[in-house]
């Protein structure tokens, strides 16, 4: 992965969590850049990085935890989870000495999915999820949209036009974040996809569960891709790929720890107990989903009713994944969800502040935004009052503008541009 694309801000935030906390584990899907980060951390401290995705490493770890986590800080581990007796040798160290910023790890599976035995750093221990690469740190721009949208949110208004078209938002959709999936086009990055959901998730299953039908998890995953954006459907996901549905929820409980799949809760905080509690499925990387689907961005330009449905449902994952990835880069976010009710109102994606305040977030795919586009978000600030502090139909439109009382139109393509270049 070139160093170049590493996120300026995870970097930020990893070094401003060493000083708070004594062990720092990064966490998230394969191939995102866990392991450039912490080569770039072990580079600047002079240390060596131990790589437990190494047999001759593993082994080591695995004959003596004790004394591979027993050298100059910070200790960099790279994928952990492979030998979880190293978190136990880490609890005896930190015995001894507490100091911050002593232990630096990563790994591609939940610290929370791994076995209960090994959770021994409770209190001791910051995660930080890395999530695919955003398009403002594939361009080099640094994004400020979420943040002027949470405080600001009048601030979004230009009369500047945007030039992005069905086709560009199709081919950012299809490349998606992954960085390897950047660097690679046609056939190469179909071959990287294909490795991906193969070899690699059997391999990293095995690390969290014994089970006996790895070989369906793919196939599990192909079904699960054509949920993205839509209410999660196990039983109909499962029972597709031949699964009873108590060991379907299981399956998908593995790949939402492989940080493959994404469940967006319900939130409903306050709000009339007709909300549905049923999550919202996303997968972690708009390209990933698409090759899944097996449709590229020649095949969403299409204005088919399969391809207009391909293309909505895509377009909201990657969305949702960008205002995720800039919602992880801020302080003030408690919680994060969508919210649909039983007579029809929905948002896709809710933002709320640490003071209960809320941001929220309506995808769609066409041009033109009205009145009855912005059903769900009226319903929602009507319910909420003054804890109402803005909401956006995000759409492929030109022009960002006030649709009505704290109510916005904006073009996505805003997401990944700063507040300088709108003016």
């Amino acid at each position: 992965m070139p160093e170049g694309l590493i996120g300026r801000r995870i970097m930020q935030i990893l070094l401003a969590r060493m000083h708070e906390s004594p062990v720092v584990a990064l966490q998230g899907a394969r191939s995102v850049g866990k392991s450039t980060v912490l080569r770039l951390i072990a580079d600047h401290h002079q240390v060596e990085v131990i790589d437990l995705d190494d047999e001759t490493q593993r082994a080591l770890a695995e004959a003596s935890a004790t004394d591979v986590v027993d050298g100059d800080s910070p200790v960099c581990i790279d994928e952990y989870q492979r030998v979880p007796a190293v978190l136990q040798a880490i609890k005896a160290q930190l015995n001894r000495n507490h100091e911050n910023g002593r232990y630096v790890l990563t790994g591609s599976s939940s610290f929370w999915a791994l076995p209960r035995g090994t959770q021994s750093l409770t209190g001791r221990l910051h995660l930080l999820e890395i999530m695919p690469l955003s398009q403002g740190e594939i361009d080099g721009v640094r994004e400020d949209f979420l943040d002027i949208a949470m405080n600001e949110p009048d601030r979004l208004r230009t009369s500047r036009t945007t030039g992005m078209h069905r086709g560009e938002y199709a081919e950012r959709i299809c490349r998606g974040g992954l960085p390897l999936a950047i660097g690679a086009v046609g056939h190469a990055r179909d071959r990287f996809f294909r490795s991906y959901v193969g070899t690699e998730l059997a391999r990293d299953v095995l690390d969290l569960a014994n089970i006996r039908q790895v070989n369906v998890l793919p196939k599990l995953l192909d079904r699960l891709a054509g949920q993205s954006a839509q209410l999660l459907n196990v039983t109909k996901a499962g029972g597709a790929v031949g699964l009873e549905p108590r060991t379907a929820d299981n399956y998908v409980r593995l790949l939402e720890a492989l940080f493959l799949v994404r469940k967006l809760p319900a939130w409903g905080r306050t709000l009339r107990a007709r909300a549905t509690k049923a999550p919202k499925l996303h997968l972690v990387d708009s390209g990933l989903a698409a090759h899944l689907m097996g449709v590229n961005a020649r095949k969403l330009e299409r204005r088919d009713p399969a391809a207009i449905v391909e293309f909505g449902h895509l377009l909201e994952t990657f969305v949702v994944g960008e205002l995720l990835k800039q919602a992880s880069w801020l302080d003030d976010v408690d919680h994060i969800g969508h919210w649909r009710t039983s007579d029809g109102a929905e948002v896709d994606l809710i933002i709320e502040t640490f003071d209960g305040d809320v941001v929220a977030f309506e995808v769609k795919a066409h041009q033109e935004a009205g009145g009855r586009d912005a059903g769900g978000l009226r319903a929602l600030r009507d319910s909420l009052g003054e804890q109402f502090r803005a909401g956006f139909i995000l759409n492929t439109g030109p022009v960002a503008y006030r649709l009505e009382d704290r109510i916005h139109v904006c073009p996505i393509d805003r997401l990944w541009h700063s507040a300088s270049s709108w003016s």
